[in-house]
């Protein structure tokens, strides 16, 4: 029987020597007198009630805008995440409510199209801003300076998310090629990280997180590409070599339910705050084949070239248009005349900047909006991140129903 709760003295508690600084939140946020709930239990909710939670039912984890309803969306993976990370926090004594809470926001600033569709981001950031993207940071973002939820008087106020949960969002960027994460010591300003894998998260709860998001894709992408009818028996019986080589005679059906066990039940075997949170090598060389096998057969596979196309085609023409509007101080005002030849894409982009930035103060008090403006749009610079972030919000369907309108007369 494996050992329970080996983590518990050092888990996110009152009694941490981290727990001040974990609940430490972006903004200050109303309190109620009886709420019952912890406050990354709060976090959870906030999240869970947000509209940038609710798009990615409609984002693409790996296999764009499918028309079958079984096949693996960003939604679907991050409850993924949120149950493995459970399961392992909960049997070794770490604080659930904070994995729970990181694993349903983690991927909330996630592109559409999925991570091509942050590539064509990134590539368009770097060409016009001279800065990149990613989605690990563009989600800090969104939980940080956009999303907002009501309070009981209706007044809109931003999520205010804790320390804890904001940078499990942000650390959870980066392959885990190496074995044994543990925790960074360093209390830092999460804007000061710059890339990808630069730190390590705060707390254990978030390191579970950022390696329960591998070990919940790679199966159920396997998955989905059978279905889809991706993988082939001659792909089928290069996996099983693979699995077989690594000395995994135990498996012997290779799905989503199978790999999630195996992983969670070697990785709590072999965790502990002295040797951090691991594989045994063995596994970590079937997570890493898997993953490489993955790539070679499904995220690089041919059938997926055409639609590449077709997403970089979209971002790129939408982002363009609309940068083409910038007229320095009238800029707004050739948002407003864009509605005459594409309503929606006119009254979703005005709607955005209504939100975002200071062009309508008036409309910010009727609509209860307790807010700071975040983009100064009469300096081009601003303008154009305000555009990367409008895009990087919508949904796979939208983006297509938006193309199709400017496509169209």
């Amino acid at each position: 029987m494996l050992e329970k709760d080996r983590f518990r003295e050092v888990a996110i508690q009152p009694d941490s020597e981290k727990w001040d600084h974990c609940i430490t939140r972006y903004q200050n946020l109303y309190e109620r007198t009886d709420d019952i709930r912890s406050e990354f239990l709060r976090d959870y909710n906030r999240i869970l009630h947000c509209k940038a939670y609710r798009r990615l039912k409609h984002k693409t984890q790996v296999f764009f805008a499918t028309k079958n309803d079984h096949i693996c969306t960003r939604m679907e993976h991050v409850s993924h995440v949120a149950s493995v990370s459970e399961t392992i926090s909960g049997y070794l004594g770490l604080n659930t409510d904070l994995t729970r809470a990181i694993a349903l926001g983690h991927d909330l600033g996630h592109a559409p199209f999925g991570h091509k569709g942050e590539l064509i981001l990134k590539k368009l950031s770097q060409t016009h801003l001279n800065e990149t993207f990613w989605h690990e940071q563009n989600s800090l973002w969104f939980v940080d300076k956009l999303e907002t939820l009501p309070d009981a008087q209706g007044r809109k106020n931003k999520l205010s998310l804790t320390y804890g949960v904001r940078d499990g969002i942000i650390s959870h960027c980066g392959e885990v090629n190496e074995n044994a994460i543990k925790p960074r010591n360093e209390f830092i300003d999460l804007y000061h990280i710059k890339k990808p894998n630069q730190f390590a998260p705060y707390t254990w709860e978030g390191c579970i997180v950022k390696i329960s998001d591998k070990i919940s894709y790679l199966g159920r992408d396997i998955e989905d590409a059978l279905t889809l009818k991706i993988l082939g028996r001659n792909q089928l019986r290069e996996l099983k070599v693979i699995v077989e080589k690594v000395g995994h005679d135990s498996i012997r059906e290779i799905n989503n339910t199978v790999l999630m066990h195996d992983f969670i039940s070697n990785l709590i075997a072999e965790s502990s705050p002295s040797e951090g949170i691991r594989f045994s090598d063995n596994y970590l060389e079937l997570i890493n084949s898997v993953k490489s096998f993955n790539y070679k057969h499904i995220y690089n596979h041919p059938r997926l070239i055409f639609f590449h196309e077709y997403a970089e085609l979209i971002l790129s023409s939408l982002f363009n248009l609309l940068a083409d509007l910038y007229t320095k101080e009238a800029t707004i005002d050739e948002v407003i005349k864009l509605k005459e030849s594409y309503p929606i894409l006119g009254e979703s982009f005005y709607e955005w900047l209504e939100n975002f930035a200071p062009i309508d103060f008036g409309q910010h008090r009727l609509y209860k909006h307790e807010t700071q403006p975040v983009y100064n749009i009469s300096i081009y610079p601003e303008y154009l991140k305000s555009i990367i972030h409008y895009l990087s919000s919508m949904t796979d369907n939208f983006a297509i129903n938006i193309f199709n309108e400017i496509t169209k007369f």
